[in-house]
């Protein structure tokens, strides 16, 4: 039987396969996808607040330590969280791998390179009032094109809103 041949990005993602891998072995990741489905082993809500740096390994190869680069004002979140992160990590690699976390508050380096920027929490958006809506939708009555109608009334609502909000600074 002959073999298939791969194409496209399976052939791209071989070519790099053994690369990342030995990249992340110098740096302690016998276990690449810990680096790439992070956010998958930790949970979103501890991977917008830290990132895996280094896995070091002791003298008698029993017990690695996980370091983690995290925000500094996320710091102390984190350490309560240490426990619950080393099992997660653990149960990845399918033993008990990982005996200590560490965290630093350090410049990233090596796969943290570009990655300090951890995801902020999303702003909510204030809803408008009854009048702004109602004067947006005045504004762009004019419109006859649908999309650029509801564009023209969300940038009014926006414009009325932030203009009520100093009004109501100037007068507080």
């Amino acid at each position: 039987m002959a073999s298939r041949r791969m194409r496209g990005f399976e052939a791209a993602s071989g070519l790099l396969k053994d690369r990342i891998r030995s990249v992340g072995e110098t740096r302690g990741f016998a276990v690449t996808r810990l680096l790439t489905h992070w956010s998958e082993i930790v949970g979103e809500e501890i991977a917008a607040q830290c990132r895996p740096v280094k896995i070091g390994y002791a003298r008698d190869g029993m017990g690695a330590t996980l370091t983690l680069l995290t925000l500094g004002a996320a710091g102390p979140m984190m350490q309560m969280q240490i426990p619950r992160i080393r099992e997660k990590v653990n149960a990845c690699y399918g033993y008990n791998a990982i005996s200590r976390v560490t965290l630093t508050q350090t410049a990233p380096t090596g796969f943290a390179d570009g990655q300090a920027q951890f995801t902020a929490a999303p702003k909510k958006r204030p809803e408008p009032t009854p009048e702004i809506r109602a004067q947006a939708q005045a504004t762009a009555a004019d419109c006859r094109d649908p999309d650029l109608k509801s564009a023209l009334e969300m940038l009014a609502q926006n414009v009325l809103m932030k203009s009520a909000k100093r009004s109501d600074q100037k007068k507080g």
